[in-house]
């Protein structure tokens, strides 16, 4: 009896996951951007759960049955969806699959068996379905067509769509025609793959192209819990040199075109209390439609190495937010500040709404901006002269960041050069790093004793410059 009620509850499991579809972190904000980015890129190591994430919201917009945490878009009535991958077979063997379930044991996948109305097959490939009907908790019925990439692009015109799945990267011309689908419904679409094409054009679309009505999300090894160290490491040693990146970390092969060629490994480490004695300077790099970032960073002056250990980045915020989140780093008991704070040269700026220069608005804040914009030591404030002091570092074992600092990485791993230039683009943490790394003269100790007079009177003067 015991085991026939086991039975029961994991048939029933099988043929409901969407109930049971717990995300990774990754995995939640890929769905999240959903509420208001007409255009998503899930870019993942490979066998790391992007195609099932793509499965599952298409599940979800299919049958309207949406679970207590999404926050992302929602749609109130029956939709039209194009799912597809590179070929029939492989539309079959992966979308459709992780869809529907393997043929004969429809309604085992991403979508519950009690909305599966029914499955119409296709021509010509076996166990192919040319769509799927799905019953929407409106009342009506979705439907979810099965496309392919070798089809050719005329197959991707003419139709009138709400949602396109691209599951593994497509050819730009197929991606703007699904895209375009989409116009008169106001609809969406999101990609799924691991970019072993490196910086394509569809890839470049996303990292290199700023547009509001897009975002990336790029998930690692290091940020799904179905294998273990060991197991990870096995993995990452099996691909080969050139593909371990793309297939591990959901990075787009780039060459000699990154800006820092270092291996994660070799400036990741675990987060530790830092010790007091250590200097310590926060930098940040302004903006507003593109984030602004800011990362607090300490020195360890007798091996001369420098540690990122927090880092924070937001973009169409204003600076009460970004101070707000940033103040806590060098508060004192009493509410003043004893973090000093470098910015970049463009804070002389004057901000268009206020009429004050945006340094002088985080000043306002409470924060203790330094007197003046960065600059190295020797004077100027060329990019080219950070950076390169950076990766010196690097290499040389005295830069350091702490492991918890996703978006940093994040952005470390697309950090990259197009025809010998750096693409100024989502490298906002990495400029506010710069900047800090060229202030560190500036860097002070913490206030290890409780404020009084003699405190405060020694604090004022150890930075009157600012």
């Amino acid at each position: 009896m015991l085991k026939s009620a086991e039975r029961t509850l994991q048939q029933r499991i099988t043929e409901n996951r969407l109930a049971h579809y717990r995300p990774y972190a990754k995995q939640r904000d890929f769905h999240d951007a959903g509420a208001d980015k007409r255009e998503r890129l899930f870019m993942a190591g490979n066998q790391l759960g992007k195609t099932w994430a793509g499965a599952f919201e298409a599940a979800m917009h299919a049958t309207g049955r949406y679970p207590e945490w999404w926050r992302g878009r929602r749609f109130d009535k029956p939709v039209i969806a194009w799912a597809s991958g590179v070929t029939s077979v492989s539309t079959r063997d992966t979308v459709q699959r992780l869809m529907l379930g393997r043929p004969g044991q429809h309604g085992t996948g991403t979508i519950p068996k009690a909305c599966v109305v029914d499955v119409q097959s296709a021509r010509g490939t076996p166990d192919l379905a040319d769509h799927i009907v799905v019953k929407h908790v409106s009342g009506g019925d979705s439907y979810i067509y099965l496309k392919s990439y070798e089809q050719g692009r005329e197959k991707w015109q003419g139709e009138t769509v709400d949602l396109v799945w691209f599951d593994e990267e497509p050819p730009d011309p197929i991606y703007t025609e699904g895209l375009t689908r989409t116009n008169a419904t106001g609809g969406m679409v999101w990609m799924t793959f691991t970019p072993l094409k490196g910086m394509s054009d569809v890839v470049s679309r996303f990292l290199m192209a700023e547009s509001p009505d897009r975002s990336v999300t790029s998930m690692t090894i290091d940020d799904v819990d179905h294998y273990s160290a060991e197991d990870k490491a096995r993995i990452i040693a099996s691909y080969p040199a050139f593909e371990r990146e793309a297939r591990a970390m959901g990075i787009p092969t780039m060459g000699s075109g990154r800006v820092f060629p270092v291996e994660e490994a070799a400036i990741s480490v675990t987060p530790f209390e830092i010790p007091t004695h250590w200097p310590q300077i926060g930098a940040m790099d302004f903006g507003y439609n593109h984030p602004f970032a800011a990362v607090r960073l300490a020195w360890d002056r007798d091996a001369d190495c420098v540690y990122v250990t927090h880092a924070f980045r937001k973009s169409e915020t204003t600076p009460v937010v970004h101070a707000g989140a940033i103040k806590p780093w060098g508060a004192l008991p009493d509410g003043s500040q004893w973090l000093p704070w470098a910015w970049p040269h463009d804070g002389l700026q004057h901000d268009k709404g206020s009429g004050d220069q945006l340094a002088a608005l985080y000043k306002k804040q409470g924060l203790k901006l330094h007197s003046e914009h960065a600059t190295h030591k020797a004077g100027g404030f060329g990019t080219e002269a950070g950076v390169t002091d950076m990766l010196e570092r690097m290499e040389t074992g005295r830069f350091k960041v702490f492991a918890s600092l996703g978006e940093w990485f994040e952005e470390f791993r697309l950090y990259h050069r197009k025809d010998g230039l750096i693409v100024k683009l989502r490298d906002d943490l990495m400029s506010a790093t710069r900047i800090g790394v060229m202030m560190l003269r500036i860097a002070r100790k913490p206030p290890t004793e409780p404020r009084g007079p003699m405190m405060a009177m020694g604090s004022d003067f150890l930075n009157e410059v600012f």
